[in-house]
């Protein structure tokens, strides 16, 4: 299989077919919905009302600033990401732009880590659902006990995103857009509501707090804290990973990864802001609880009545952010099947023609994700620790395409794409910063800590003990289903210009 860029303006399904692939997948996602796509995986209610206690337990008031050292870090990767975006529109990018970029074994190695993190990250989507209901009403506590009644909740939502992944795009996107608007005016509505209830001003973020240090010892801390943005600022290549269901994918990808990724993290911002800005106390330990944190500030500041009623938009958001991660997640799984390369591939590739969606990677990643989830009934220090790790997986495969770009950026070889995306005379510098920033956090989301991970030696080294074996169980994978594999994914032809990107 040969790649060729086209004409930006031709046919969508032609323009898929130079890459070697038919058009199986129905074509009805439009501009809005690929913002969605991407925005819901980030999905700052759903994230930032699950993590606040975690980054304001480890760095107070200051950990703030994390919010936009990471944004900064990750938005040098949405713009490499963009330039591939527009010149290879294909689903399951990742593994795709990797496979082209450095091989067909690192490209599988990107696209299986990748898999792997984002089934763990549809679980933790879901789980948060036990953040919210019994708040909003106490007959969603169900069964005794967070960890039972989270899988019961979390279970019961994968039920129904599977069935939508199974059977439509067109509902899957939109049912995704009316959540997303519905997040997008929760999150603007809730800022001004707790601005209006500000108890001190902007200058909090300046403040440590008491009980998490100062000075060169704060380092430490504030590093665990931007953990919480590193966990939230994921997932905006989904964008990417629906190409092959977008309209004009060459030009509508690459705005809606870097407009999904702004508009999170400036909304996320003001969010945080807002909420130090508002919150009853900064030193009662309510902020840093898990049971309390950012829900509480609402309930406590905003009345019971209106507090709720945002914590239904941050319900919905929930619910949307664990359909898009488990839609991007199937389209990763039919892409990697499609080229033969996953066990028991002539089933997973399959499409129904009548609803245009591969069915059975969307079931086969809701069993996994439920039995994901079962883990926190008795063990939800591990699955808290399998919820950092995936983290760190989806940071390493983004590294896996950002790495390998830039050497092929360094010896001319990206192709040329004329009158799409490209970062022009900047693209070495953007590329090396996205490669750098991607080695420090990679580092820093798997440095084995206690605190966060746990304090008994296998969940200190959870990160390492968990990637590893990932790798190993992918390459016991790869061995057997390599020798089958007909399908070869090569770089452009030489003809086609290596310039200007």
């Amino acid at each position: 299989m040969t790649d060729t860029l086209v004409k930006p303006d031709a046919d969508d399904a032609s323009d898929l077919s130079h890459f070697g692939y038919a058009q199986q997948l129905h074509r009805s996602i439009g501009s809005y919905g690929s913002f969605a796509a991407g925005f819901s995986f980030v999905s700052i209610l759903t994230t930032v009302f699950q993590l606040f206690s975690f980054g304001f337990g480890f760095g107070g008031a200051s950990f703030f600033w994390t919010w936009p050292i990471v944004f900064g870090g990750q938005i040098l990767v949405a713009l490499c990401f963009s330039e591939l975006a527009a010149r290879y529109p294909i689903s399951g990018c990742i593994y795709q732009w990797s496979s082209r970029l450095g091989g067909r074994a690192w490209g599988w190695t990107a696209g299986w880590l990748m898999l792997v993190a984002q089934v763990c990250t549809v679980a933790a989507a879901a789980i948060a659902l036990e953040i919210v209901l019994p708040t909003v009403w106490t007959g969603f506590q169900v069964f005794d006990g967070f960890g039972t009644n989270a899988v019961f909740l979390g279970s019961l939502l994968l039920v129904v995103t599977t069935a939508i992944n199974a059977v439509s795009v067109r509902v899957m996107s939109l049912i995704n857009s009316i959540g997303v608007t519905c997040e997008l005016i929760g999150v603007t509505l809730l800022v001004i509501a707790l601005f209006s209830h500000a108890e001190r001003g902007p200058g909090v973020v300046l403040h440590t707090g008491a009980g998490v240090g100062h000075g060169p010892g704060y380092l430490w801390s504030f590093m665990i804290s931007g953990l919480m943005a590193a966990y939230v600022m994921v997932g905006f290549d989904s964008a990417g990973e629906l190409s092959e269901e977008t309209k004009e994918p060459r030009r509508t990808a690459p705005r809606t990864i870097l407009r999904a990724l702004v508009v999170s993290g400036i909304g996320g911002a003001f969010m945080l802001l807002a909420t130090l800005m508002a919150a009853p106390s900064l030193t009662d330990g309510s902020l840093g609880d898990p049971t309390k944190g950012l829900p509480y500030v609402l309930t406590s500041r905003l009345g019971d009545t209106l507090g709720k009623v945002f914590l239904v938009d941050v319900t919905i958001a929930v619910c949307v952010c664990t359909l898009a991660i488990q839609t991007a997640t199937t389209r990763m799984m039919f892409s990697m099947a499609r080229d033969d390369v996953l066990p028991f591939s002539g089933a997973l590739k399959r499409v129904n023609p009548r609803t245009g969606t591969p069915m059975l990677p969307a079931i086969v990643v809701g069993v996994l994700t439920v039995g994901l989830l079962a883990i926190n009934i008795k063990n939800p220090q591990v699955f808290l620790a399998l919820s950092s790790v995936c983290i760190m997986l989806l940071y390493i495969a983004y590294l896996m395409v950002t790495g390998p770009m830039l050497v092929k950026r360094l010896r001319g070889e990206i192709p040329a794409a004329p009158g799409l995306f490209s970062l022009g005379r900047w693209g070495v510098v953007v590329n090396a910063a996205a490669v750098v920033w991607g080695v420090f956090m990679a580092v820093n989301l798997g440095w084995p800590r206690a605190k966060v991970f746990g304090s008994a030696w296998y969940l200190q080294w959870f990160p390492e003990l968990f990637l590893g074996g990932a790798v190993v169980i992918g390459a016991i994978a790869y061995a057997a289903v390599r020798p089958h594999a007909p399908r070869t994914i090569v770089l452009p032809d030489a003809a086609v210009p290596a310039q200007g990107v």
